[in-house]
């Protein structure tokens, strides 16, 4: 079955640096874009994301500049490369896969994600 695992997070201090690694099994990753959402309170928040090729990447206003976002699909991975962290990043991260059709549409919108990873926690303190 499918199966997304994120790994990296942890405690760092205001405009310190995290990875975060997505990594994913069971179908095809390459046919895959994929996403990364946060979560701090009852709403998921898009955060960035990447196409199949890595060619294109969308990132949310708060996290531009800061945030990059990366793919190799030789090994099944994306990365979140966080930095300048803030305590308004604190949250749970999450990565998520999406087949949807005209994805670069709704890169933004989670219900267009079919599999999500359980979430790595992001603290970042002032």
């Amino acid at each position: 079955q499918v199966q997304l695992v994120e790994s990296g997070g942890g405690l760092v201090q205001a405009g310190g640096s995290l990875r975060l690694s997505c990594a994913a099994s069971g179908r095809t990753f390459s046919n895959y874009a994929t996403g990364w959402f946060r979560q701090a309170g009852k709403e998921r928040e898009f955060v960035a994301a990447i196409s199949t090729t890595g060619g294109t990447t969308y990132f949310a206003e708060s996290v531009k500049g800061r945030f990059t976002i990366s793919r190799d699909n030789a090994k099944n991975t994306v990365y979140l490369q966080m930095n300048s962290l803030k305590p308004e990043d604190t949250a749970v991260y999450y990565c998520a896969q999406s087949g949807t059709p005209r994805w670069s549409r709704y890169y933004s919108d989670y219900l267009r994600y079919d599999y999500w990873g359980q979430g790595t926690q992001v603290t970042v303190s002032s």
